[in-house]
């Protein structure tokens, strides 16, 4: 049953990466000739079990109520703000309550896009014709796997804010798609808002230069049950120039369109990417 899944999968998973199941099936029969292999063959193709995962303990991330920031007295504001310095310093993580963004505005988010997602391969590989989302926002699978644990199970459509606020009048009219796009601009522009605020408090707290980390993370996927996540990055225009600002400094400065372009080749020539390591100084 689990081959069968795979090979029927959407996005077609098998199919485009047959050499790669193919090659690790053989590999797997010729180390384990002598043994009935059928459970590890299972454990080998599951989502649910990527060959590099990690056990760690179980931790709590820190929860911040971000009510505090408008209702509470000023000695109370300035304890929240440090509250998410703290945070961000030293997890990389940190929860929110009380955020401003209503349960049924996260509801209606997560219906369209499960709506989106479960449109046909066909229609959502050309999305800039029958979605109307910009060419190339979506993505799966992993194009430079050289074996099926690097291989990603997710797809994803990532979507700059302005192709949903603008969308392509050139592109075909679907109707079922307009809830959609005014649904994922609704939330965006909400989000928006939190982030901005967000930043303003860790920009006043110290603005990095390595103090703050984003810590390594992954999803785990299940074999039996669907993730929906929805992410809203802040970004800097293309053109903005990042300097910490402090000396000693970390790093060299750079354009977050440099960064960005660092960001793909590594991901198209690694697998993977490397991140602000890229522009350590050499004397860091």
């Amino acid at each position: 049953p689990l081959m069968t899944n795979i090979m029927d999968s959407d996005p077609p998973l098998y199919k485009a990466y047959k050499t790669l199941f193919d090659k690790t099936i053989n590999e797997l029969a010729f180390q384990n000739s002598n043994n009935n292999n059928n459970n590890k063959k299972n454990q080998l193709l599951s989502p649910s079990s990527p060959p590099s995962a990690v056990v760690v303990d179980e931790c709590e991330l820190p929860l911040i109520d971000l009510s505090r920031l408008s209702l509470g007295e000023a000695a109370e504001r300035e304890e929240c703000k440090s509250h998410i310095a703290r945070a961000s310093r030293e997890w990389g993580f940190f929860q929110v309550i009380n955020h401003g963004i209503s349960k049924g505005l996260l509801e209606e988010v997560r219906s369209e896009q499960e709506k989106v997602f479960k449109e046909p391969f066909e229609k959502k590989s050309q999305e800039d014709k029958y979605l109307k989302f910009s060419a190339g926002s979506y993505r799966w699978g992993t194009p430079t796997a050289t074996c099926l644990g690097q291989l990603s199970w997710s797809e994803a459509f990532h979507i700059p804010l302005h192709s949903i606020s603008s969308p392509n009048d050139n592109a075909n009219h679907h109707n079922n798609t307009d809830h959609f796009r005014s649904t994922v601009e609704q939330f965006a522009k909400t989000v928006s808002n939190l982030a901005l605020k967000l930043a303003v408090i860790l920009a006043e707290k110290a603005w990095s230069n390595d103090v703050y980390k984003s810590v390594e993370h992954r999803v785990v996927t299940n074999a039996h049950v669907e993730r929906f996540s929805t992410a809203y990055f802040l970004c800097p225009s293309y053109d903005t120039v990042l300097d910490s600002g402090l000396e000693p400094s970390v790093y060299t400065k750079f354009s977050f369109r440099e960064y960005r372009r660092q960001v793909q080749d590594d991901v198209t020539n690694l697998g993977f990417k490397i991140g602000l390591r890229r522009f350590l100084n050499a004397t860091s």
